[in-house]
């Protein structure tokens, strides 16, 4: 028996924002007057994130402002791990909410959801075992 996918088909207008964080980079769609339906690459949150601890980071900028059950979105996400992919869609969705009601900026930024955080890996050196990691030394 085949599997089926059942994704939600969203149509309409939408809200466009991006999230990144690391290597990591999300395409946020977001629709109003929705019921909460989340798709993640095509596949349900739970499905695509299926460590709690990444889909509640997710939810996060939703549950602050109260919208979860109010806004459908379809999130395409790429490059990087699991975790910088979480944070990344968690950036695209705070984003999308100012865009939505800029009165919820002053929430958002307090916990700070808005904030793109630009650490990435540092590039390995040549004559370096790592980044900045040397061969050991020796006296003798």
């Amino acid at each position: 028996m085949e599997k089926e996918n059942k994704t939600i088909e969203l149509k309409g207008r939408y809200i466009f924002a991006a999230g990144r964080r690391k290597r990591a980079v999300a395409q946020v769609r977001m629709y109003k007057n929705g019921k909460g339906a989340m798709t993640i690459n095509d596949k349900k949150i739970t499905e695509y994130f299926p460590i709690a601890e990444y889909a509640q980071l997710v939810l996060t900028p939703l549950k602050l402002v109260g919208l979860e059950d109010k806004v459908d979105c379809s999130i395409i996400v790429r490059g990087g791990g699991k975790r910088g992919q979480a944070e990344a869609v968690r950036h695209g969705l705070a984003r999308a909410l100012i865009i939505i009601d800029k009165e919820l900026k002053p929430a958002l930024k307090a916990e700070k959801l808005l904030t793109r955080d630009p650490r990435r890996k540092e590039r390995k050196k040549p004559g370096l075992k790592k980044a900045r990691r040397a061969e050991q030394w020796s006296k003798r």
